[in-house]
């Protein structure tokens, strides 16, 4: 017998999990826009992706873990953006951060919509909120200061986010936080 060459994806492995990102976050979304993330299955999550089971379990633990995944992507743009300028003042990063929100605003409104904007909660701690190697005045001010601004990225949210990015900002801001 002659021996031929194995049928093998021209994909990388990367580059199949990338796709089953890529197309796995857009079914989630979609669906998301019809029903409460608890109502959607694995299974027809899959089915719309055009994706296995298999795939899934290999590139997420949970739905959510597709969100958390999407967001922490979105935030690097926020991320990248802020870190150009070395020492950029804190209204000016204020101003940044929630032009990442307007910028974002179907997705974020979606969260709101599902009840899912909890998931911010542990990104916004990690970009200010305090560090272990914070002394303790510090690590207590960092925690004020970031639940503080969890807690007005929410309600900004819940009120359908009728102020602009810059006046949001500025309330925050003049705060003395």
């Amino acid at each position: 017998m002659r021996q031929t060459t194995k049928n093998v994806s021209p994909f990388s492995n990367e580059a199949r999990n990338a796709y089953v990102i890529e197309h796995t976050t857009d079914a989630l979304l979609k669906l998301l826009k019809d029903k409460p993330i608890g109502d959607i299955s694995i299974s027809e999550l899959c089915e719309i992706a055009g994706t296995g089971r298999a795939s899934f379990y290999r590139n997420f633990e949970s739905k959510e873990d597709i969100l958390l995944r999407y967001i922490h992507k979105i935030f690097k743009e926020w991320t990248d953006e802020a870190d150009k300028k070395e020492n950029r003042p804190l209204n000016e990063s204020l101003g940044l951060l929630f032009a990442h929100f307007e910028k974002y605003k179907d997705f974020y409104s979606l969260l709101n919509k599902r009840n899912l904007i909890y998931l911010l909660k542990d990104v916004v701690i990690g970009l200010c909120g305090p560090k272990p190697e914070h002394c303790k005045e510090e690590a207590y001010a960092r925690a004020y200061v970031a639940y503080a601004l969890y807690g007005w990225i929410e309600v900004w949210f819940q009120r359908g986010m009728q102020e602009s990015a810059e006046e949001i900002a500025g309330m925050f801001r003049n705060q003395g936080l």
